[in-house]
């Protein structure tokens, strides 16, 4: 009998007697045993809840999850079982391969060595092999590479889209506006005047200031108003726990974008991956950031109609040569909204919900400092209390003034946090005067 008829057995026998631990338990090590990890995870649960305390069930639940992938949940496992003075060999196997993709190779070494000792049939040469060159590369370099094995290498392709959003779908910020234009949308209907003068349409701008107020908003907006297709990066797409990968996700993510421009390429939270170098103590996040410069700079491939876009809250943090020229050469403030750009983010939050006469400029004058977000936050806290209206009276009611002012009452700004930190920064760590823009929002002369 081979292995599927055994397994088609069991599931036969279970389904029969399904609190048959020994007997769910065996079906679960023979799906681990053929890599069907999925399945093994799904029997190991289900037995796991007929016999919660089984120290056995819970390891194959930790190898199961190893297989898939699910690194953080087999750690808790595994951490657990050695808490509880488990001394299994296949235990100590599955921690040293742990610690090595965490990038902590002698003690996953140590931990290696107590697995075969304690039982010599588990011997992996390939993985031993593996470890040592680790070590030995370590201790050479300070740098390890990702072992060569293409399931482990799982690099992305990135989602795009054409947003339909524009400009006039943003409220206020027409001085930003204008500078993205300058930079973005100019160049690409007017070609010939900027090759006139040795310019091309791309670059990178970087776009900074208090969370909330619109960054991300504006940069879908901005390729939207040039029909472009827009990518969004976040730090997971990038990061990867094996040193080298991180690099090779980047590379792959500007190549994405240079095979479909005209496109916008934007990175929120850009300081986490570009983080000033003179901080850092590992090797690691170094090389990601010359990677990073290699691409803004097209080294090896051209950036030609690509425009790279990237939002900050903490300018302060970024490695000072991402500003140089040719990289993010344009760096805006995108300061909380004025009054009249209130007055506009209020009307568009509000030009599908059911109001009665309202009063813009009144709640402009009430909100100021306020975010997009904060604004949002008010309109949301006013709906949130007129449905419950509705549901007694019965029938959609229409929001009032007095429903946006009460609503206005309970929000406070949430900039003046940030505000107060780079206030320091712009008097104190201003140089070239990078932060003039904050200075001046803040109405404080040097």
């Amino acid at each position: 009998m081979n292995a599927k008829e055994v397994i088609e057995n069991l599931r036969q026998a279970l389904a029969v007697s399904p609190d048959n631990v020994p007997l769910r338990k065996y079906l679960a090590g023979m799906l681990l045993e053929g890599a069907e990890w999925e399945e093994a995870e799904t029997e190991y649960k289900t037995a796991l809840g007929f016999a919660p305390d089984d120290q056995t069930l819970k390891l194959g639940l930790a190898q199961a999850f190893f297989g898939l992938r699910k690194l953080d949940a087999a750690s808790v496992v595994v951490e657990e079982l050695l808490s509880l003075g488990n001394k299994a060999a296949a235990l100590y196997l599955l921690h040293a391969r742990l610690l090595f993709v965490n990038g902590t190779h002698r003690e996953a070494y140590n931990q290696y060595k107590a697995a075969i000792k304690s039982n010599p049939q588990l011997a992996d040469k390939a993985f031993e092999e593996q470890l040592n060159e680790a070590i030995a590369r370590s201790g050479k370099a300070g740098r390890v590479s990702a072992p060569v094995d293409d399931e482990l290498l799982n690099y992305i392709e990135k989602e795009f889209e054409k947003p339909k959003v524009r400009f006039k779908d943003v409220g206020g910020m027409d001085q930003v506006k204008e500078e993205i234009a300058l930079k973005v949308i100019y160049p690409l209907k007017n070609p010939e005047i900027y090759k006139a003068y040795g310019k091309k349409a791309g670059g990178g701008i970087l776009l900074y200031g208090p969370p909330g107020c619109g960054k991300t908003h504006l940069a879908r907006a901005t390729a939207g108003e040039i029909e472009a297709n827009f990518i969004s990066v976040g730090i997971s797409d990038v990061l990867d726990m094996w040193v080298g990968n991180s690099e090779k996700n980047l590379h792959q993510i500007f190549e994405q974008a240079r095979q479909l421009q005209p496109c916008v390429l934007f990175f929120d939270e850009v300081d986490a991956l570009g983080a000033s170098r003179t901080d850092m103590r590992r090797s690691e996040g170094r090389f990601l950031i010359n990677q990073f410069l290699n691409e803004l700079d097209g080294i090896d491939a051209s950036n030609e109609g690509v425009l790279i876009l990237a939002a900050t809250n903490s300018p302060w943090y970024l490695d000072a040569a991402f500003r140089r020229p040719g990289r993010f050469g344009r760096i805006i403030f995108v300061a909380p909204p004025d009054q009249p750009a209130r007055v506009s983010i209020l009307q568009l939050l509000l030009k599908d919900t059911p109001t009665e006469k309202t009063d813009y400029e009144a709640l402009a004058k009430m909100t100021s400092e306020f975010s997009g977000a904060d604004l949002k936050a008010i309109v949301d806290m006013a709906i949130e209390g007129k449905i419950t209206e509705s549901l007694k009276a019965g029938r959609p009611l229409p929001l009032t003034q007095s429903d946006l002012k009460a609503a206005c009452g309970r929000q406070t700004a949430t900039t003046r946090e940030w505000f107060s930190a780079a206030k320091n920064y712009a008097l104190y760590a201003n140089e070239g005067g990078l932060y003039d823009d904050i200075l001046r929002y803040l109405k404080i002369k040097k």
